[in-house]
C-alpha cells in the first residue's frame, strides 16, 4: 500500500521561500518518476512539477525559475524549493509517484502580506 505524507506548508510572506518534503512508502521509490500538485481554493488540481528516476525535471510554467523539485531515494522522500512566492501560489500541494493513482493529505501553503 502506497503511503505518501507531505510537510512543510504554512503560511509566508509573498516573495518568501517554502521547502516542501514528501516521505513515500510502500513503492520502490528510487524507479518511481514523482510529481507534485496543487489545488488552489475554488480550483481544479494542477500539475507543478515532475522528476523522473533519472532526475530529469519539468516544471509549469507559472512556477519555472521560482521552484525546483528534487529528490532522495536513500530516503524515499521528493522535495519542492519554492523561492520568491506570489499569493497565487497558495493552494494545497500534493505529492504522487508518477502513474500511479495514489495521493496523500496535502500541505497547505497560504502566500499572504
Amino acid at each position: 500500500q502506497v503511503q505518501l505524507v507531505e510537510s512543510g506548508g504554512g503560511l509566508v510572506q509573498p516573495g518568501g521561500s517554502l521547502r516542501l518534503s514528501c516521505a513515500a512508502s510502500g513503492l520502490l521509490f528510487s524507479i518511481n518518476g514523482m510529481a507534485w500538485y496543487r489545488q488552489p481554493p475554488g480550483k481544479q488540481r494542477e500539475l507543478v512539477a515532475t522528476i523522473t528516476n533519472g532526475d530529469r525535471t519539468n516544471y509549469a510554467d507559472s512556477v519555472k525559475g521560482r521552484f525546483t523539485i528534487s529528490r532522495d531515494n536513500a530516503k524515499n522522500t521528493v522535495y519542492l524549493q519554492m523561492n520568491s512566492l506570489k499569493p497565487e501560489d497558495t493552494a494545497v500541494y500534493y505529492c504522487k509517484p508518477v502513474g500511479m493513482s495514489s495521493w496523500g493529505q496535502g500541505t497547505q501553503v497560504i502566500v499572504s502580506p
